[in-house]
């Protein structure tokens, strides 16, 4: 039995590259729904391709804001994640992650649009699991709490949350808002992960769903930013992060919540992704070994 089906992003032309690693997960990028040329050839030639290697397959969605103040903003684009989704489908991916985006009115209409955006896409799709994802700041959509008011909005087992791991610990450090990457990775250790998993399997319906890459912080305005880097060349620290996982995963999800499927996509820049993801694999599964019985 496999503990968590782990990978990361791939176009279809890098799809035998990722399964030739041993990668059990693919996820196509946002930038593959957002280009006129992708057809559903293409989709049909991602879902064939696949399915011969792959056990999940998740897909991202474009980054559209999916609320705005401009009704015809929002209806577009409404629009364009549902055709999104429905080409996801197509491609076989059985989830389909949905970044929220920044805030509108900062307040209960943000959770009450988002809401419906998120069953226009269930009433497009057939079976398609749609997960919010943790963001890293409060101006945007994505807090535990949000993603818990429209899970109870929306009413659907197919909708629940994916952490983005460092998003997470950007949002309860406060880094996000003070910038001090330095001292929040001080505050990342295995106790604060610990309640990051548990928090995530309170939302959690199918699947135990995590997101990771290492970022740096830099100041645009009065916002603070991230940039996703290379693993070992930001924060947070990896090594805390692989023993709570390890934990959790062996101890909470396997022993006592079996029916969740298990998965860990590596989300860091393209040019050393591989490497990463292969190195993201080996330090969890090598924390994981001593909780094997």
């Amino acid at each position: 039995m496999i503990l968590f089906d782990w990978g990361t992003y791939n176009a279809l032309s890098t799809l035998v590259k990722a399964a030739t690693l041993g990668m059990k997960l693919t996820e196509i990028p946002p930038y593959d729904f957002a280009r006129r040329s992708r057809g559903p050839d293409y989709f049909e030639q991602y879902r064939e391709l696949a399915r011969k290697a792959f056990t999940t397959v998740t897909a991202h969605a474009p980054y559209y804001n999916v609320v705005s103040t401009v009704p015809e903003v929002e209806e577009r684009s409404r629009k364009a994640l549902v055709a999104a989704a429905k080409k996801a489908e197509m491609a076989g991916a059985e989830i389909f992650n949905l970044h929220l985006g920044w805030r509108a009115w900062m307040d209960s209409r943000d959770l009450e649009h988002a809401a419906e955006t998120v069953k226009a896409i269930l009433d497009a799709t057939e079976r398609i699991v749609v997960t919010l994802e943790v963001m890293y700041t409060r101006r945007m959509l994505g807090t535990f709490e949000d993603i818990r008011a429209i899970m109870e909005m929306v009413g659907s087992d197919r909708v629940q949350v994916s952490t983005q791991l460092e998003n997470a610990w950007m949002l309860l450090t406060g880094a996000s808002e003070h910038g001090n990457f330095v001292e929040a990775n001080r505050l990342a250790d295995e106790a604060f992960w610990l309640k990051v998993l548990t928090e995530t399997l309170k939302l959690s319906t199918h699947y135990f769903s995590l997101r990771f890459s290492q970022v740096v912080g830099f100041a645009l305005g009065r916002r603070i930013l991230k940039k996703r880097v290379p693993l070992g060349k930001g924060y947070p620290e990896l090594q805390p992060l692989a023993r709570a996982l390890a934990r959790f995963m062996v101890e909470e999800v396997h022993a006592k919540h079996g029916e969740l499927r298990m998965h860990l996509i590596y989300t860091g820049p393209p040019e050393t992704k591989y490497r990463d993801t292969i190195m993201l694999y080996a330090n969890v599964m090598s924390e994981v070994v001593p909780h094997l019985k």
